[in-house]
């Protein structure tokens, strides 16, 4: 080998060590940067003479992306997601096309002003999106807008009340009369049931003992709240009949046909009373337990994000339903993804396609909400790899200064 070839050799040296410094200064630059995957720069020798394997010395073959899991960070802001496992979130540039999608493994989402759940720098989240009574379109992948979700009312169909009636209440004689329904009645209890538009109508229960461990009940509303009714008026929309055996355990309910017509809503109302668990015990008659299962429309207050990416909004009329779930892309070969700054990788030939499901699906990961995975740099790895290409850089520095010694004695021969 020719002293001007292992000079050349030298500063190949010098090329590749000073390349790998790069790459160790930039993951030791990224120590905190939520998502990023280290580099890992892989040396090939150069082959300049195959018949007598001599090398022309070495170049930085390729920089690996090492895909390692980060550690967890937790947070508490609930729009924070973290992949425990494998995967990637899938983001796009607000009206852009499919040149436009790129993939992150940084979950610092926020809701921007339209409710739409963004990276910082805008890109939008992918997901399934639902529909406005929970059911998701797992057939269609698009951008995430959650903030901007109702909750749609729901009628009122059945009211669940247990109480206890005092048996030593008089029987009362005189017939029901609807107005003067205080006077013909023992016991009343009220309860808000919805119609189909979400309006709140108030309805009052009136209870009167007919017999020794009989009762019969009267479900009253105003009759401002319904078609043809008279404002001020009391009208009877059910009503029916409560019978105890001598334990006082209710063993038969009858309720007969009910008629709620509430104005402008719809028509025909089905309202099923259940007093399963009532009893007739001695003492004051009392309202144990009441539920109904209708409610108002709602607004939307708040978020939660399962483990499988479904995210459920939490509305002002206490409903819950899902508003959307996030995909993850899962690739072949992710180290062959393009570093697009910005915590975005780019899909290449080398990468694959993506295949985009539901966290947990396939071998993808879990969502971890409210934490973020951090960096995978190891500081102590990376400054032993430091401190080696240094090394290499100072080796081959000398390997240059030594061939320009020897060609100076070169040069002296003539003298």
């Amino acid at each position: 080998m020719s002293i001007l070839k292992s000079m050349n050799t030298g500063v190949s040296g010098l090329r590749a060590n000073g390349q790998a410094m790069g790459v160790i200064g930039d993951n030791i630059a990224n120590v905190n940067t939520v998502g990023f995957k280290a580099g890992r720069a892989n040396f090939s020798d150069v082959m300049g003479n195959l018949m007598l394997g001599i090398g022309d010395g070495t170049r930085v073959g390729d920089v690996q992306q090492l895909f390692e899991q980060g550690a967890l960070e937790m947070t508490g802001q609930t729009t924070d997601m973290a992949i425990a496992g494998q995967g990637f979130f899938v983001v796009r540039n607000p009206g852009g096309d499919a040149a436009d999608e790129f993939y992150t493994r940084a979950g610092q989402f926020v809701l921007d002003d339209q409710g739409f759940i963004t990276t910082p720098a805008g890109f939008r989240l992918q997901g399934y999106p639902a529909d406005d009574a929970g059911t998701l379109r797992t057939t269609t992948i698009g951008d995430l807008q959650v903030g901007d979700r109702t909750s749609p009312p729901a009628a009122t169909t059945s009211v669940d009340l247990a109480l206890n009636l005092n048996p030593n209440e008089a029987v009362i004689v005189d017939p029901w009369d609807p107005n003067d329904p205080t006077a013909t009645s023992n016991y009343a209890t009220s309860v808000t049931v919805y119609d189909s538009l979400g309006n709140a109508i108030q309805a009052e229960v009136y209870y009167r003992k007919v017999d020794e461990n009989q009762w019969e009940y009267h479900v009253m509303v105003d009759g401002e709240q319904l078609e043809g009714g008279t404002p001020g008026e009391l009208t009877e929309i059910s009503s029916g009949t409560l019978d105890f055996d001598v334990d006082g355990v209710l063993v038969d309910h009858v309720q007969g046909p009910t008629t709620f017509n509430p104005v402008g809503a719809a028509a025909g109302q089905e309202l099923e009373l259940n007093f399963d668990g009532s009893t007739q015990h001695a003492g004051d008659s009392t309202l144990r337990r009441l539920r109904q299962d209708g409610y108002a429309a709602g607004d939307i207050r708040g978020i939660q994000i399962e483990a499988d990416g479904t995210i459920m909004g939490v509305f002002s009329n206490g409903e819950e339903m899902a508003v959307g779930q996030v995909v993850l892309a899962q690739f072949d070969a992710p180290e062959g993804l393009q570093r697009q700054g910005g915590n975005l990788w780019a899909r290449t030939p080398d990468s694959g396609d993506p295949r985009m499901d539901a966290a947990g699906v396939g071998g993808r990961g879990s969502i971890v909400s409210g934490a973020l995975e951090s960096s995978n740099v190891d500081l102590s790895h990376e400054f032993v790899k430091m401190i080696a290409a240094q090394r290499g850089y100072q080796a081959s520095s000398k390997t240059v200064s030594t061939g320009d010694q020897m060609l100076q004695e070169v040069m002296n021969l003539k003298r």
